[in-house]
């Protein structure tokens, strides 16, 4: 296992907190600024900065989303300053709206990775079936009032392409604090955490510490359940770097911070819960196989594999087995509809024991060859050299792959042995 990312969400989690936490551990503002100004929002007219600031004590790092341009004064029913978020109203609450079909069009036309440009769509459109669904109506038809204002779209897009920058091979999050008391929006008093709020937060951990106010903005917890592929305590890891993001509130008696921390496993094993996925296929040109399988990858497939079936009426088919993180569901089962001719699919979750891992390289007669060590219990217990690294010095050396492999082992073995 290598770079982690824990979320410490003990005083929530919004947008400007996400961004606030990357940018202090290292996220270059002017990277961001580019990312961010590819998507052709100047007629809106912002800028963006960072600015450094204590929390009840804790030096932490504030976004802040400066607007000049076309602002409205209407407030919308489901703006964060509506619900009475604490956390993303220092970003003036943008009034002026996108539509959902114009967020695409600005994100699938924007300089981001088309991985982040995916991604990003994606949790627009979360939110915007989540209105649809609380207020019963067609997802066409909602007012994406929380959905369309520039600070949302800014805070989205912005922790999108920020996340991909940190690299990260796994994100655990807290349990969330989600606040206490009630909260004022368009349609009355609701209890915290908002309708909204709520929604997103299904099968995740939450819990109240009995702060008053709403902890959990909709953008909070659309990032968080997005990119946590599990809640719970500090994972064994060996801390490298601490970062915060500051919300707008400075409340007394806890800090208003979302605290990030990196650092590399040092478990040698992990237990990780992970989504199964199946369907067989039997109508379908196989040449498209290939392609089903390297979207499904893009998409944050941990394996996919296919095996061989007897279908009914004696027709041969292919069993599609696919297995991701659970929060993948949804991407995942997109890819699949849209990419294969299967009409259904089955889904189970299951946990798995993955074995930690290094890399290291060895040196042979023909050239160096990366190796890949597995332990469990302190004990090495399988050792692969690297296929593509044998494959390139097997052709460039007159040699067979299987030849180059024994020389790997051999060079890994004997540097073992003198240790």
């Amino acid at each position: 296992m290598g770079k982690i990312v824990y979320l410490d969400c003990f005083s929530g989690a919004s947008g400007d907190m996400f961004l606030g936490a990357l940018l202090d551990v290292g996220l270059p503002i002017d990277n961001l600024r580019t990312a961010l100004g590819s998507l052709a929002l100047d007629k809106d007219g912002w800028s963006i900065e960072a600015e450094r600031v204590d929390r009840a004590g804790i030096a932490a790092t504030k976004f802040r989303l400066h607007e000049t341009g076309n602002v409205e004064s209407a407030k919308p029913s489901n703006s964060d300053s509506a619900h009475g978020h604490h956390h993303d109203s220092s970003h003036g609450r943008s009034h002026c709206h996108h539509s959902l079909k114009e967020i695409n069009r600005l994100i699938n036309s924007s300089a981001i990775s088309d991985e982040a440009k995916g991604r990003a769509v994606r949790l627009f459109q979360r939110l915007a079936e989540v209105e649809a669904s609380i207020h019963q109506m067609p997802v066409e038809e909602v007012h994406l009032h929380e959905v369309g204002a520039l600070d949302s779209i800014i805070d989205i897009v912005g922790a999108v392409h920020g996340l991909e920058w940190l690299n990260a091979e796994m994100i655990v999050a807290s349990p969330l604090n989600v606040g206490s008391g009630t909260v004022s929006c368009a349609h009355g008093e609701f209890p915290v955490p908002a309708p909204a709020t709520a929604q997103l937060l299904e099968n995740a951990q939450i819990y109240s510490s009995g702060v008053q106010g709403e902890l959990v903005t909709p953008t909070g917890a659309l990032l968080v359940t997005e990119f946590a592929s599990s809640y719970g305590p500090l994972p064994d890891m060996c801390v490298k770097q601490i970062g915060y993001g500051a919300g707008e509130r400075d409340q007394k008696g806890s800090p208003n911070v979302l605290r990030l921390m990196i650092g590399d496993s040092t478990a040698d094993t992990s237990m990780q819960r992970v989504l199964v996925m199946e369907c067989e296929i039997d109508d379908m040109n196989p040449e498209l196989f290939g392609v089903l399988m390297d979207r499904l990858y893009d998409g944050g497939a941990l394996d996919v594999f296919y095996v061989p079936v007897q279908m009914k009426k004696s027709r041969p088919g292919t069993l599609v087995t696919i297995i991701a993180a659970p929060n993948r569901r949804e991407v995942l089962s997109d890819i699949v509809f849209r990419e294969s001719t299967t009409i259904g699919l089955r889904f189970s979750e299951m946990t798995r024991e993955c074995l930690g891992r290094s890399t290291t390289t060895v040196e042979t007669r023909v050239g160096p060859v990366r190796v890949k060590v597995a332990q469990r219990g302190g004990r090495i217990v399988n050792v692969a050299p690297e296929f593509e690294d044998c494959v390139r010095l097997a052709t460039s050396g007159g040699l067979s792959v299987k030849e180059v492999q024994a020389l790997a082992h051999k060079a890994y073995l004997e540097r073992s042995s003198n240790d």
